[in-house]
């Protein structure tokens, strides 16, 4: 299974149903991480030296270091949702089928579907800028 880092603004939830998944998750406070105000940019390298896939709600800052070219072992980032379950599930097979995330950022969208209670959720990969 896959080795990921919890951002500290990630939902515990998401974190324990990964981890049931089989995934070996750490989260910011587990590594002494946490409240220290890190940018981005330090959560990123701090992953990579641990090779772990960085697992965050925050959207915007990572897909901008992600498109900067800079060197990652990979990013996934999710919209606080409380369907947390199907989140966890979509980011499990994902992994399993990609088999590596290695400067790669993918998304995880919820896209509803017409005429059915039954969210959806979809991956979206974001590529990085030409150096």
């Amino acid at each position: 299974m896959f080795r990921f880092y919890a951002n500290e603004n990630l939902a515990l939830i998401l974190v324990e149903t990964l981890r049931q998944l089989g995934h070996d998750v750490l989260t910011s406070s587990e590594a002494g991480n946490a409240n220290k105000g890190a940018a981005d940019r330090e959560v990123l390298s701090y992953a990579a030296t641990e090779k772990r896939i960085v697992i965050t709600f925050n959207r915007k800052d990572f897909i901008v270091l992600h498109q900067s070219g800079i060197n990652h072992s990979g990013s996934v980032i999710c919209k606080d949702d409380r369907d947390y379950f199907n989140q966890a599930r979509v980011i499990h097979e994902y992994s399993i089928e990609q088999g590596s995330f290695e400067n790669r950022l993918i998304r995880i969208q919820k896209q509803n579907q017409p005429k059915s209670s039954k969210p959806v959720f979809i991956v979206r990969e974001y590529q990085r800028s030409e150096e």
